[in-house]
Order: C-alpha cells, then structure tokens, then sequence
C-alpha cells in the first residue's frame, strides 16, 4: 500500500450539477459594478485574469512510468500589489475554475485591505490515489513549471483543497533551488521551521468563528445552545467543529466526502476528531451516515459549508431549514440559489469575506518573512480579529447604504479598491 498524504481532504463529493464558477463571478462581478457606475471598461478588465498559464508537469511515478499532469496559474490582478492565492490538487480542476478563483481572491484581498491581488493555481491530480514520493515530485514539478512569473514580489502561493504544510516546503524548496537563495516570503502555510506562522493552519477556521460571534451579536442570536451544521470536516470543517462545541454551541452536523452525520442534541465532537481518518473522513466510522443533501435538509440555526464550490442550489435552496449561512468554502452557493435564499430572509456571509481568515495570516506569514521577525500566536489572533471585525462591519455598511445583500457589498467594496487602483496607474479610466 502506498503512503499517502495526511490531512488534505476537505471536500466533500458534489451532488448536483452548478454553473460555470466563471460565470457566477462575472455575472455577480458584473452586478457590483452597475451599482459604482463604472464604465463598460471596467468589467470588461476584470473579467479575466490579467495571466492565465497552462503547463504539462511530467512526473515519474513509483511505477517506474512517466505521467504528464496539466497544472495551471491564473493571475487575475496586480494593480495593488502581487498576487497572492492557493493551489489546489483536485481531479475536477478546470481552468474556468482556477480562472474564477483568482477572482473571488482580488476582491477577498480588497474587502479586507491587503496589498495584494488575487492568484489561483491547480493541478489536475487525485492525491488519495499518489504515494508521498509522487506527490512530492509532482509538487517540484509545479514550481519548475511556473516559478518565472511567481516569486515574493510577484505572486505568493499558498495550500489550497487537497494540499498542505508538507505540499508548501517541497515548493518553498524547490523554488530556493531555481533562485539560489533562501527566499521564504515566497509561499506562505509553510511549517513553522521553514518560516511559517503561527496560527495559519487555523485561520480560516477562526475568521468563520469571528463572523459567527458577529452575527451572533447582530441577530441576537446567542451562541450558548446555537444549533450548528457544518458540511465538510476536514482541516477548515474540524477546526471550526472544535471551537464551536468549546463555546457551547451545539454542533449538530458534519459531512465528508462520503456522507454525513446528524444529532439533534449535538455531536460529540471531541470523539469525532479522534476517529476521522487522515483525510477527514468520519462518517464511515462513526454512527449511521446519511447523504450531504439529508444533511442540508436537517434543521440548524446556522448552516456552513466548509469545502466545494456549487453545493447549495436553486434545487435544494427551498429546503434548507436555517436561518444563517456562512460561506467557509469558495463560491458554495450558487448566483440562483442567493436569489432564494434572500426571498426566503436567510442571511448569508459570502465566501469572501466569511473565510478570508486565511488569506488574511497569509499576509501575516509573509510580512514575518519580509522582516525576518516573528510575532506570537496571541498577537496574531488579536490582529486576526481586529480584521474580520473591520470587514465585516464596512461590508455591512455598504450592504446597508445600497440597498444590497452581503455578496453583493462585499464585492462592491473589493471591485472599488482594485479599479481605483488599476485607474491610478492608468491601465484604465473612469
């Protein structure tokens, strides 16, 4: 049996058919922007990536053989900085999904004021089925494959679905290698002895908690005895399963790749953590599973998902039975679904501002790297939180002054930084 990577499963497997993720962020693009009255122009820029790259990554696999796997890197906008963004080994990879990624990060980046622009990169690969050695090869491969138009100053990558700390220290490696000089500002989830920070593997989880308090606050909705389902219990779904129990909250669901759990009264998450598999499997091993679509149409007080794109959707919003949604994975609800869900008054968080916690450590990670000076997990939460509360409230106020849901202000609020930015340096004009 070959051995495989730990702790990389955090999606679970898609029920039904979704639109293009392209066209979910440039229809919802396209909306923000008719609220700013920008011209024609401005959509037309942003649309796209600025850099789209396509490569063939040869690896030798343990077999002996040699197996080609396309890879790709989009690079949707540097106006205010580099390009930051996760890459992700997946077999439903497309470059429309990549593409659209990239795009969701650029205005994540400019709801919560970081200085950079939004990046995606993907592999085409099932790590469950590759051997360590394998999957360490095909990560070099990766970075050989791109490392002219990546680097600290130009685009920083970072884990995404299905790749991790481990994943990070044979790219960061092998990218020292190509440049001949140690140069950890370029990728960011590393290890903590490679230049990683504290509080990484953690912090989307953590950003979703502090928009859960939040709204806890604004719904006068008390946390002590919330009912709670997360899909997905892998790295984001476990973590945030565990502070949730910690703070008294009823924890009422989990699902993984496989199927799902659901208790009424709470699950005891402490002993599901125990049991999951190295790639956040539980449900196999724990009680009698149902589907993730039964999962959704249990009762809770908050819904989360926290792993695949396009799982909520026009043909199972009318079910959900939640007053909450907050968005921990990437585009989980799609454009039709938003449309139901704001006719029936369920609130949702978008995906852009709900787990940005990530990105928002990243950044942390690599101003360490910059000043080759570390900070402590207690000041890197304190200044996690400080963000999230920034965002979220700014998000809200526009959502407020327009007259829009969440998603749409949220985007508002990012198209405007980036356009402002691109206008500047005279790449457009409004």
């Amino acid at each position: 049996m070959k051995e495989k990577m730990m702790n990389v499963i955090d999606s679970p497997a898609k029920e039904t058919d979704t639109a293009n993720p392209l066209e979910e962020f440039q229809e919802t693009l396209k909306e923000a922007i008719s609220f700013l009255n920008y011209p024609d122009e401005v959509f037309s820029f942003l649309k796209n990536p600025m850099r789209f790259l396509e490569v063939n990554i040869p690896v030798q696999m343990d077999n002996g053989k040699i197996q080609v796997f396309k890879g790709y890197r989009a690079q949707h906008n540097d106006a205010t900085g580099p390009t930051k963004g996760g890459i992700r080994f997946h077999p439903d990879v497309t470059p429309e999904e990549v593409k659209a990624l990239a795009g969701w990060m650029s205005i994540k980046c400019g709801v919560t004021n970081l200085p950079y622009g939004g990046a995606k990169g993907g592999i085409i690969c099932d790590p469950r089925l590759m051997s360590m050695n394998e999957l360490q090869r095909l990560s070099r491969g990766y970075v050989r494959a791109i490392s002219q138009i990546v680097g600290p100053t130009k685009d920083i990558p970072a884990p995404d679905m299905y790749t991790n700390s481990q994943i990070m220290a044979w790219m960061l490696d092998e990218y020292d290698h190509i440049r001949e000089f140690d140069s950890p500002g370029f990728i960011t989830g590393k290890p903590l002895v490679l230049g990683g920070s504290e509080g990484r593997e953690t912090a989307t989880s953590k950003g979703v908690l502090y928009n859960l308090q939040m709204i806890s606050e604004l719904k006068k909705l008390p946390l002590e005895g919330m009912k709670v389902i997360i899909q997905g219990f892998g790295n984001v779904g476990s973590f945030l399963a565990e502070y949730l129990y910690h703070l008294g909250i009823k924890v009422v669901g989990v699902s993984d790749a496989l199927g799902a759990l659901y208790d009424p009264d709470g699950l005891d998450i402490p002993r599901l953590m125990e049991t999951r598999d190295s790639f956040g499997v539980v449900s196999q091993y724990s009680g009698k599973p149902i589907t993730n679509q039964e999962l959704f149409q249990k009762e809770c007080d908050v819904l989360i998902p926290a792993a695949i794109g396009g799982v909520i959707t026009k043909e199972n919003a009318e079910q959900l039975k939640c007053k909450i949604i907050i968005e921990a994975a990437n585009g989980p609800t799609t454009k039709e679904a938003i449309k139901i869900l704001n006719k029936r008054g369920i609130f949702i968080v978008p995906d852009i501002l709900a787990n940005s916690g990530g990105v928002v450590v990243s950044y942390f990670e690599w101003c360490q790297n910059n000043q080759g000076y570390y900070w402590s997990d207690k000041l890197i939460d304190q200044r996690l939180q400080e963000k999230m509360e920034e965002s979220f409230h700014e998000v809200l106020q526009i959502a407020e002054a327009y007259g829009v849901d969440m998603k749409i202000a949220a985007y508002i609020k990012g198209v405007k930084k980036i356009a402002e930015a691109s206008r500047l340096r005279g790449w457009i004009n409004f």
